[in-house]
């Protein structure tokens, strides 16, 4: 019997996800932190106690590139097995990398996705994959190659399997890795953790004193990288967007009521966006939208509600056979945004001077993806291209048609204030 004492292997607040993982509560742990946070201690400690407790149970662990396991991942698993005093148990060998519990036979593979033949070619020899992780999983493509390696390793029996999502945030929002983990999935869980809550010992005082130099020094980037938060690029395009939920009580007093449309079929979405603009505040409230592929103009018609139909729906004025087929087909109160040069321009440089754009994630979830993540892009040679994107932007559009006379009166009125009235003195007669 091996005699483990929990807070000499975990720190204190990764206590009640290992009773979570020992209970099997989730299927997914998405582990976010900063610099000397741990995560990856701790993943490695369940995966070493996991093997010894079932078994059945095998691991397979992912890196990006297969060039980053030997100095992280493989090295992280046999620290783990020393810290529990089980070394002996294990037999490491790296050509190719593995890891096998010598009493059972049971196996601890790593690979790199970067080689996606050799993923499919796993030969556990026995039991099953239990735990699967990806470590640095931002550095991945996205959600959809992994799922591919998941549909590979997790199929072929009914016990429960588990997945370890593991990274430092980058900065942006707009990263697939900090969106995913905040999307609602049942069977997941997200942890966050940093160095404030590890014991001084483990990371030394050296550590420490650059991590507080930091903070002192420059605040964003100690943020970033030892709290592990997402602090922007610099290159978000909206600095003024709230996600939030929009209650009926705030939806009783909307009564200046904007629509707008953005027509798309196959490639691009039909994007309907219905919004209130409060004027005084200068604030801009998204409450309903109507989004998607492959939607036809009736199927459109037919999910608007009558007062959507009697209200003014102001759409891109390139697809005039739409908006006359909208109007006398189905009853729309409907006609084309002015757009001219400049008008996108001037449009999102509006959207930027509000006050605050209020999304709600619920009733607007392709306008709340939209506006966290338009941001401007750069060239290879890493300058900002000060245009903005023609891209990812369909709600973005919907509203600037919706409220192109509110900003057409916000340039006319821009025009009347630059204008300066010059007194010509009177010139004398003699």
């Amino acid at each position: 019997m091996i005699d483990i004492k929990l807070s000499d292997c975990i720190a204190s607040n990764f206590y009640d996800l290992h009773n979570e993982i020992s209970t099997e509560d989730f299927i997914e742990y998405w582990l976010r932190g900063g610099r000397g946070s741990t995560k990856s201690s701790f993943i490695s400690i369940e995966i070493i106690l996991g093997i010894i407790k079932d078994p059945e149970a095998n691991a397979v662990i992912f890196r990006r590139y297969e060039n980053e396991i030997r100095d992280s991942v493989f090295g992280q698993i046999k620290w783990a097995a020393n810290k529990l005093g089980v070394a002996g148990l294990f037999r490491f060998n790296v050509s190719p990398y593995k890891i096998t519990y010598i009493p059972t036979g049971q196996i601890i593979i790593f690979k790199g996705a970067d080689n996606p033949q050799k993923i499919k070619s796993i030969n556990l020899g026995t039991g099953y994959v239990k735990f699967c992780w990806f470590e640095e999983v931002d550095q991945f493509p996205g959600m959809g190659e992994i799922r591919n390696i998941l549909q590979s390793l997790f199929r072929g029996t009914t016990k429960k399997q588990i997945s370890f999502y593991s990274y430092n945030p980058p900065k942006s929002a707009r990263s697939w890795a900090n969106m995913e983990s905040k999307a609602s999935k049942v069977g997941r869980t997200v942890h966050y953790s940093d160095y404030r809550e590890v014991p001084l010992e483990w990371l030394g005082e050296r550590f420490v004193a650059e991590a507080e130099h930091l903070k002192n020094v420059n605040e964003m980037a100690y943020k970033h990288e030892y709290l592990g938060e997402e602090v922007g690029t610099g290159l978000e395009i909206f600095n003024n967007v709230t996600i939030r939920t929009i209650t009926e009580n705030d939806m009783s007093y909307f009564d200046n009521i904007y629509q707008g449309l953005d027509f798309g079929y196959a490639a691009d979405p039909l994007c309907f966006e219905q919004m209130h603009y409060d004027s005084k505040r200068n604030q801009l409230f998204l409450f309903d939208e109507i989004s998607g592929h492959g939607i036809k103009n009736r199927e459109f018609a037919e999910m608007l509600s009558e007062e959507q139909k009697t209200e003014l729906t102001m759409a891109d004025k390139a697809e005039p056979k739409s908006i006359d087929e909208l109007r006398e087909d189905h009853g729309l109160k409907i006609t084309g945004a002015e757009k001219g040069p400049g008008s996108v321009d001037h449009g999102v440089k509006w959207l930027q001077d509000l006050e605050e754009i209020i999304i709600d994630p619920v009733r607007c979830p392709l306008s709340a993806k939209e506006f966290v993540n338009y941001a401007l892009e750069v060239n290879r040679q890493g300058e900002v291209i000060s245009k903005f994107p023609d891209k990812d932007n369909h709600s973005i559009d919907s509203i600037r048609y919706a409220c192109s006379l509110a900003i057409q009166r916000s340039r006319l009125d821009r025009k009347k204030k630059s204008v300066k009235i010059i007194d010509v003195p009177t010139q004398n007669r003699w």
